[in-house]
C-alpha cells in the first residue's frame, strides 16, 4: 500500500470546522540550526506550548492543532495526523495533551517544525508495514468514535474506512453501497476488526467466504447482498444481449 492510497481525510473534529491550508511555515534560522541538534524535552515542551491557551497550557486543542498542521503543511484531515496521532497513542481526535505530545515526539525525536517534517515521509510509509497498519487501523477505532458511545457511528466510520481500505480494498465501495442501504447505524469494535480481516483474506468473487465461519452476521450479510446484486447485473446483461 503506497502513501497515495490514503489521501482520503480524517473526519473534522466537530467543534470547529478546521481551515485547508496551502503550505508549511518557513522555518526561522534558529530553528535550521536546532535540526541538526539533539533531542531536548524543554524545547520540545516550548513548541508545544506555541498551540495551547493560558488557562489550559497542558492541551493543545482543535485551533491548536489547526496551527500546528498549517506550521508543518499538513491538513489536518491528512492520514499521517492518524499516523501521528498513534505513535502519541492520543486519546481523543482533535486533542493532544503534553503527555502525549511528549511520547510521540520523544520517540520521533523532533522538537521543532523542521524535524518533523522531515518525518513525515517516515510516518507515511508506517502504512506500508501491515503488521503497524493493523494497529493503527485498530487505535483509529477509538480515537475517532464519540467517547460517549461504545461504538462509532456509521458517518464516522464511513470517513474512517474510506480513508484506511478505500484505495486497496477492491470491494471497498461495494461494501460503502451495502452499509447505505443496511439497518445499521453503529459500528462496534468487533465489526471494524473483522472488517480489516475480511478485506485482507476474501477474494474478490467471494470463493473463500466461509458463511458457517465466525465473522460478524454484518459480514455474512453483506456477502449475500453482493451476491444478489452481482446475480441481478448478470441477468440485466443476459436479457440486453438477447
Amino acid at each position: 500500500m503506497s502513501p497515495s492510497a490514503h489521501e482520503e481525510g480524517l473526519p473534522r473534529h466537530p467543534s470547529k470546522r478546521l481551515r485547508h491550508t496551502s503550505g508549511a511555515r518557513r522555518y526561522t534560522k534558529t530553528e535550521d540550526v536546532s535540526s541538526a541538534s539533539s533531542f531536548s524535552q524543554k524545547r520540545c515542551i516550548t513548541w508545544f506550548r506555541e498551540y495551547t491557551t493560558p488557562d489550559d497550557s497542558d492541551t493543545l486543542g482543535p485551533e491548536g492543532m489547526e496551527k500546528f498542521c498549517e506550521d508543518i503543511g499538513v491538513e489536518p484531515e491528512n492520514v499521517v495526523m492518524l499516523v501521528l496521532a498513534y505513535k502519541m497513542n492520543a486519546r481523543q481526535m482533535g486533542f493532544f495533551t503534553l503527555g502525549e505530545w511528549l511520547k510521540g515526539l520523544s520517540e520521533l525525536q523532533c522538537d521543532s517544525i523542521y524535524k518533523i517534517q522531515h518525518k513525515l515521509e517516515y510516518l507515511r510509509n508506517q502504512l506500508n508495514d501491515p503488521h503497524i497498519f493493523k494497529g493503527i487501523y485498530r487505535y483509529a477505532y477509538d480515537f475517532a468514535r464519540d467517547k460517549d458511545q461504545r461504538s462509532m457511528d456509521m458517518e464516522t466510520a464511513r470517513v474512517m474506512l474510506q480513508l484506511l481500505l478505500g484505495k486497496h480494498w477492491p470491494l471497498f465501495t461495494q461494501f460503502a453501497q451495502f452499509l447505505d442501504q443496511s439497518k445499521y447505524k453503529v459500528i462496534n469494535k468487533d465489526q471494524w476488526c473483522n472488517i480489516l480481516e475480511f478485506s485482507r483474506t476474501i477474494n474478490h468473487d467471494l470463493s473463500n467466504y466461509d458463511l458457517d465461519g465466525a465473522w460478524p452476521v454484518m459480514l455474512d450479510e453483506f456477502v449475500e447482498w453482493l451476491k444478489m446484486q452481482r446475480g441481478a447485473d448478470a441477468s440485466s446483461t443476459e436479457v440486453r444481449g438477447s
